[in-house]
């Protein structure tokens, strides 16, 4: 595999693989085989516990370059499920100090999705169903930038600029909480019909003032958020941002959008474009295959001239290797794999014939082939 060093380069030039190290600003990612946010439902009061620290560690142990946590609420409305992580307080921040610290000490980089779930917020837990929790069964009163629903649940509470303002001072001040965690890493979520995402689609902000109709006012408010959590991380931290590159319906937020919005971003500080899709209807019909999005990630790194991750039933090590190869994308970020295989990174980089150690306790299980079975265990 070698080592290839510097900033994501173009298309046309010869292309890295997945397991050479990537740096962005002051973080070197030892690979680009990154772990995908993924909602877990198992905090209190926004506060994680043991099952983060081996869900997240696990795939750090497994060889991951850059872990990020699950979608973290940065207001206590903002979060999808009372289940759902929060940076909204310094509780917050020493409760995540020892994850990111194992994260860290397997040579993975941490890092976090901030968001805010918007009109999608308030809900059950997926494993009972997920349907809409009122406030007097735990759950909160739902914003949004129209009073359009989504699918069943209630519909919200038009946003005003002053809760725009808010949210927005929310989204700094949980960045700034989440470098004292130790997360080297932001991620802003603006995809899957969450708040920001919600602002940017026609199709559920119908707003009249500077906050809807043209795409630059639709895109105001994630801008602005934007702008707040650069000022407030300094220039030393990365900055990503995930979006959803369509909606997958007519009328909708689409790639040209996704392309115009990614050189906005560039041009305020975003090193890195997630390139997922959908999730703003209950209606969308979705033709999902094997690395269905990772066309949204080449066109994003093609057209705005931003580095991309591709993300999206990718599963095999090749595949995901030649995608860093053709240009498609500078990572992948893996999530139901990853969930099937905490070491799917290890695993892949031998099947690629690449060198990658295994942590020293797992060493006699990196090459199966060479293992010996003794009366004292396992050797090579």
């Amino acid at each position: 595999c070698g080592i290839l060093r510097g900033e994501p380069r173009g298309a046309a030039l010869t292309m890295p693989g997945l397991f050479e190290p990537l740096t962005i600003r002051s973080v070197e990612f030892r690979n680009r085989a990154w772990v995908s946010p993924m909602c877990m439902y198992s905090a209190t009061d926004g506060v994680p516990n043991n099952w983060h620290l081996v869900h997240l560690g696990s795939m750090a142990r497994g060889g991951a370059g850059l872990v990020i946590a699950e979608a973290t609420g940065v207001l206590p409305e903002g979060r999808i499920t009372p289940g759902c992580l929060g940076m909204w307080s310094t509780d917050h921040v020493r409760s995540m100090e020892p994850i990111t610290a194992f994260i860290e000490s397997m040579g993975a980089v941490a890092g976090i999705q901030l968001g805010h779930s918007g009109r999608k917020g308030s809900t059950g837990l997926l494993w009972e169903g997920g349907a809409h929790l009122p406030p007097e069964n735990g759950g909160w009163l739902t914003g949004g930038p129209s009073a359009i629903g989504f699918g069943d649940l209630p519909v919200p509470q038009q946003m005003t600029v002053d809760d725009i303002a808010t949210v927005v001072d929310a989204f700094a001040m949980a960045a700034v909480r989440s470098l004292a965690a130790g997360f080297r890493v932001i991620e802003i979520h603006a995809a899957h019909g969450y708040l920001l995402h919600e602002f940017m689609s026609p199709l559920s902000n119908r707003r009249g003032d500077e906050y809807g109709g043209s795409i630059d006012n639709r895109i105001r408010f994630t801008m602005e958020v934007i702008r707040a959590v650069r000022a407030a991380i300094g220039e030393g931290t990365p900055l990503f941002v995930r979006v959803s590159a369509i909606d997958w319906l007519p009328g909708g937020w689409d790639l040209e959008d996704t392309v115009y919005l990614a050189t906005r971003l560039r041009e305020e500080g975003v090193d890195l474009i997630d390139c997922s899709s959908g999730a703003l209807a209950s209606d969308a019909d979705i033709d999902v295959a094997e690395g269905y999005q990772v066309p949204f990630a080449r066109a994003v790194r093609e057209g705005a001239g931003v580095a991309t991750a591709a993300v999206g039933l990718i599963t095999r090590p090749t595949h995901a290797d030649q995608i860093i190869r053709d240009g498609s994308a500078d990572a992948v970020l893996l999530a139901r794999e990853m969930l099937r295989n905490p070491h799917w990174p290890l695993m892949a980089a031998e099947e690629l014939g690449c060198s990658m150690p295994w942590p020293k306790p797992y060493s006699p299980a990196a090459r199966p082939s060479r293992v010996r079975v003794s009366a004292t265990g396992p050797s090579t």
